[in-house]
């Protein structure tokens, strides 16, 4: 067997079961989305999202890497600083970062507590869903750190989402749209669009990837009737100089309203340069709000931000890439990242998937794209999750470098991939693929 490091969490000494096991007894997940619970129930906390000011995160991809770039950049300019974002990898806990350290799982159970005591005993067929009272653990607990600045990421969509009740929205982000959760969101990509930009604050800046420029006219209507001043990264910020590779990102951005030569991310990635210039886009747009951010501090704050289980280097001998990229778009942009990084590395892709993503599209674009050799796997324990046997299924439809095989333990597909002598072991399709992996590291 093969030992390689593994990034943990320092919380995770102390499991957060008990933690599950509240959220789950006081929550309904069969309910329809929509706002009225979390408002009703923040309402009995003495609305805790109203304490601090707020970057309202949304968007299908990129969300928790521009996230933590903001994240960082703001507690690198000295505000307290928490950052809420999903899904969580290993632990609950990861779910709310003050000033970059998460929490340990005894604030998590005490805030639990005093959340779903508030939680309205007249309707128990409308309680809330996990992520609604989670939502509002965060919130309590955000008040009770005295944080200045929140950076909050939606779960789902925007408009009905549980983090979109904050008062002191200072700007809306919106990173790359792309189709994902449509049984939620709609069937096209404007719908999905109009769910994500619904939540754009009146007379408050709002900043868009962009990406798809198909987009663009509808974004500028959104601001348009909310008279909030929008921005377009490619119509706002020039990039150039642009340099990637294993070790991080350089590259120079230009706006009006800020001028960075040499920018450094250890976040590597094409996909990451645009996520960390909307960042920075972002945070040129609330300067005006928080004084204290220059340019130093927004430097330091995007060299130093982390992000786990996105094209994270787990072992450098074998190469092993972990990678969260679980739907059409992120999967295409992780295969031309990782054709940059490795050019003419013998690839092999360790892969699971949840049945309800487009799995045969992401097969498709990780055979033609990086021509590997192929390994199903699965996610122990979870429903949601294909067996290695419909991987396999649906994976004859392509020609591979090998005669793919499946495995009920991830671990064993990395170490199958391994004695293959593979050159680079691509493992992707879920993050929760990535967080059982990091929950039960590799022994030797």
């Amino acid at each position: 067997m093969v030992l390689f490091y593994i990034l943990k969490f320092t919380i995770m000494e102390k499991n957060f079961d008990t933690l599950e096991e509240i959220l789950y007894s006081h929550s309904n997940n069969k309910i329809i989305p929509g706002l009225e619970r979390i408002q009703r129930l923040l309402s009995r906390l003495d609305n805790p999202q109203d304490k601090f000011q707020a970057v309202h995160i949304v968007g299908t991809n990129g969300k928790g890497s521009t996230g933590a770039f903001i994240s960082s950049a703001l507690s690198a300019a000295g505000y307290k600083t928490g950052f809420y974002s999903s899904p969580h990898l290993e632990s609950p806990g990861e779910r709310l970062l003050i000033n970059g350290q998460a929490l340990g799982p005894d604030e998590w159970i005490r805030a639990a507590q005093e959340v779903v005591k508030a939680i309205p005993k007249d309707s128990p067929e409308d309680l809330p869903s996990y992520f609604e009272i989670l939502t509002a653990c965060a919130f309590c607990l955000a008040r009770e750190k005295n944080i200045e600045v929140g950076v909050i990421e939606a779960g789902l969509g925007g408009k009905l989402d549980a983090t979109n009740v904050m008062s002191n929205t200072i700007c809306s982000v919106i990173a790359s749209i792309s189709f994902d959760h449509m049984e939620y969101l709609g069937p096209t990509l404007e719908s999905i669009a109009g769910e994500k930009f619904a939540v754009i604050k009146k007379n408050i800046p709002a900043c868009f990837a962009g990406v798809d420029k198909s987009l663009i006219p509808m974004f500028k209507n959104f601001c348009a009737e909310r008279n909030s001043p929008g921005f377009v990264l490619s119509e706002s910020a020039a990039i150039s100089n642009i340099k990637i590779s294993p070790e991080g990102n350089t590259f120079d951005f230009d706006s009006q309203d800020l001028k960075l030569k040499g920018v450094r991310t250890k976040l590597i990635g094409d996909y990451q340069i645009s996520n960390a210039a909307l960042s920075l886009l972002a945070l040129s747009k609330i300067k005006k709000f928080l004084p204290r951010l220059d340019e130093n501090s927004i430097r330091l704050g995007l060299s130093k931000a982390a992000w786990p289980g996105r094209l994270e280097i787990i072992s450098r001998e074998p190469l092993i890439v972990f990678d969260g990229g679980h739907n059409f778009d992120g999967v295409k942009k992780l295969c031309a990242s990782v054709k940059n990084l490795w050019p003419g590395k013998k690839i092999g892709v360790v892969y699971a998937a949840m049945r309800d993503k487009d799995y045969e599209g992401c097969l498709e674009l990780l055979n033609g794209n990086l021509c590997p050799a192929f390994y199903a796997a699965t996610v122990p324990g979870m429903s949601r999750a294909l067996t290695p046997a419909e991987l396999l299924s649906a994976a004859k439809k392509f020609s591979w470098k090998n005669s793919p095989e499946g495995f009920e333990s991830p671990n064993e597909a990395i170490q199958k991939a391994v004695e293959d002598q593979n050159e680079l072991i691509l493992v992707c399709g879920s993050l929760y693929l990535i967080g059982e992996l990091k929950r039960h590291r590799l022994d030797s």
